[in-house]
């Protein structure tokens, strides 16, 4: 009998196995049942949790779908302009010399600064979109601000041409042209920029102020196509300069002085337009503060972050028009929690000014901080 029971103690008893924890139990009594499992308290599903956790994260927040939309619309607005405007160049050509008209010419080889202007454009959109690399860590995006700093000078450096030669046909006086092959041509020419023109606008978006910001809905390739946009237009007020110039002449045979005059008054106009896509170049690759963004707005908001007492080193720039960044040291006083201010300063700096790139460095105040030369703001 005792060998039985010894035997009976030495069978193997059925494993059971232990159900599961879910973790969809998160209630109260789950850390109860399981005490060696790190679950939560909190009503809310670990998995929203989790994503709570990772949207605090500075790069979880992918590119727009309307950025890639607005640059491959720039890149297909001046596809379009550029096969109009060189096939119309060739008709311009065959034109004015068929016109023996200055203007004309001069118009088509406008026209050609168009074309290279726009071809280097499309190019400087397409190298833009290029990943950065080691060498290269911000990417190609100021390609954009290059390629309308060709645009823009091949336009002067063709208007200039424009200006001499119209000056040198008014002092010598010695040409003749052909009215109506002249005024044909010109009809043609305002329709085709007015084409043009219409496939290159960009509608204005609304604007609106925010504490010290100014929201410009700049999309990437908007500067090229701002500057393309601006070649058409002054080749549209040329080209009714010429057209008046050519009515004129067809009218008044002796008046063929208007030819060179037109061509000389609307190339001023043509150089004053460009005033402001060069201001912009200019701000951009001088590191220039973004346009709208104050710098006090940005302090102020710094500021007012829990527990910060100090924000000096703030630098604002712009990568391009449309990739605002800043940087910025911000002092915290002794219990804070650094993890928490960070994450609250970048949020605010993204979502009040719309900075593409934030880089907060967090430190503990000192009072040597309000006598530091390097810790001022600097002038206005």
């Amino acid at each position: 009998a005792r060998q039985g029971v010894q035997q009976r103690q030495l069978e193997p008893r059925p494993f059971k196995k232990p159900p599961s924890p879910s973790l969809s139990q998160g209630s109260r009594g789950s850390r109860e049942s399981f005490p060696g499992l790190p679950l939560e308290t909190s009503p809310v599903a670990p998995s929203l949790e989790l994503e709570r956790r990772l949207a605090r994260h500075c790069h979880c927040s992918p590119p727009t779908p309307s950025q890639s939309r607005a640059e491959l619309q720039a890149c297909q607005k001046l596809g379009i302009a550029c096969a109009i405007c060189f096939v119309f160049m060739i008709g311009e050509v065959v034109g004015g010399y068929l016109a023996h008209s200055l203007a004309i010419m001069t118009d088509a080889a406008h026209l050609l600064a168009d074309v290279g202007s726009m071809s280097v454009s499309l190019f400087s959109l397409w190298v833009s979109a290029r990943p950065p690399t080691k060498t290269m860590t911000f990417g190609w995006h100021r390609s954009e601000m290059l390629g309308a700093l060709a645009s823009v000078l091949s336009i002067w450096v063709v208007t200039g041409v424009l200006v001499y030669l119209a000056s040198a046909r008014i002092i010598s006086n010695d040409y003749e042209i052909d009215a109506r092959a002249m005024l044909v041509t010109s009809a043609c020419a305002v329709g085709v920029n007015i084409i043009m023109a219409y496939i290159l606008h960009q509608s204005v978006t609304g604007r609106g102020h925010t504490r010290g910001y100014e929201k410009m809905e700049e999309s990437p390739g908007c500067s090229v196509v701002r500057a393309a946009f601006v070649h058409v237009v002054g080749d549209l007020l040329q080209s009714l300069g010429v057209l008046t110039a050519a009515t004129v002449i067809y009218v008044e045979p002796q008046y063929k002085i208007a030819d060179p005059v037109s061509t000389f008054l609307f190339s001023v106009f043509v150089l004053g337009s460009t005033v402001s896509i060069l201001r912009d170049v200019f701000r951009v690759l001088m590191e220039g503060a973004p346009q709208g963004v104050e710098f006090s707005a940005v302090k102020d908001v710094l500021l007012a972050v829990k527990d910060v007492k100090d924000a000096h080193n703030l630098h604002l720039w712009t990568l391009t028009l449309s990739h605002h960044m800043v940087s910025v040291h911000v002092a915290v006083g002794a219990g804070a929690d650094m993890e928490d201010v960070l994450q609250e300063a970048t949020s605010q700096l993204q979502s009040t000014f719309g900075f593409v790139s934030c880089t907060v460095q967090v430190e503990r105040y000192l009072e040597d901080m309000a006598a530091c030369r390097q810790c001022q703001d600097p002038r206005d």
